[in-house]
């Protein structure tokens, strides 16, 4: 089993197609309201390549994101066995069991088990296992438990107590992200109302009075004014996205 790269990690065609599809639709929606032509589609592919760069993007974080709180479950796992007496390979192995019934065996964090399972078989420390994992993931939570583990078994420390520590203190972590974007869900709503409401606009007074735009199309002045809107309709979208995505960086 290839180790997956989290900076470039998504589930494999299916989604890929489903990003072709979204991404084509978008293009075909603006080519309509912006130009009323089919034409207009082979202007707007470099934004159709760009929407379907994003939702590859954010597909890929929303991957990294929940290999993030699995991947705290686990630790909290393993934390308790350790407590309990297991040693550190057969606290993993108790883990597993609790992944697989907590997310299902195609989870992310239960196939993560499954490798470093395999590689403690085959004699490679936990400790650079988990190192792999915080240098795949690319996740300062990850990356910092597994230097906590490195430190604590390469210097005999009480190590069921320093897991038990660092698994609370990343709990604690992703609870108060968890928080933030609880309170802030209305917002991210008001903005996905926001990025579509424009194009609402311009569709209902189209039906409700049709040709009312109809001096916009079809002429090099009314084209010139619709690629002006549907550029500061982009940069909108794109300042919003911006945004929200620094909050929660």
């Amino acid at each position: 089993m290839k180790p997956p790269d989290y900076n470039n990690y998504f589930g494999g065609k299916r989604e890929i197609l489903q990003a072709l599809f979204k991404s084509t639709f978008c293009v075909m929606v603006l080519a309509y309201i912006f130009y009323r032509s089919w034409w207009a589609v082979l202007f707007l592919l470099p934004v159709g390549a760009g929407i379907f760069v994003k939702e590859i993007k954010r597909r890929i974080k929303g991957y990294r994101e929940q290999l993030a709180l699995e991947f705290k479950e686990c630790i909290l796992s393993v934390a308790a066995s350790l407590k309990a007496g297991y040693s550190v390979e057969n606290a993993l192995m108790e883990s597993m069991g609790d992944m697989k019934r907590m997310y299902g065996p195609d989870s992310l964090i239960y196939k993560e088990l499954e490798i470093i399972s395999r590689g403690l078989i085959i004699n490679i420390a936990p400790e650079e296992l988990f190192a792999d994992l915080g240098r795949r993931s690319a996740n300062e939570d990850i990356c910092r438990f597994a230097e906590i583990f490195r430190i604590a078994r390469s210097n005999g420390g009480n190590l069921p107590e320093i897991i038990g520590g660092t698994a609370l203190m990343i709990s604690n972590k992703t609870e108060v992200r968890a928080e933030i974007r609880a309170t802030l869900s209305g917002r991210m709503l008001e903005q996905k109302v926001m990025r579509i409401m424009p194009l609402g606009i311009l569709l209902y007074i189209e039906f409700s009075t049709p040709g009312y735009f109809a001096s916009l199309y079809h002429n090099p002045g009314g084209i010139g004014i619709m690629t002006l809107c549907l550029g500061i309709y982009i940069v909108g979208y794109l300042w919003g996205e911006r945004v929200m995505d620094n909050i929660f960086s």
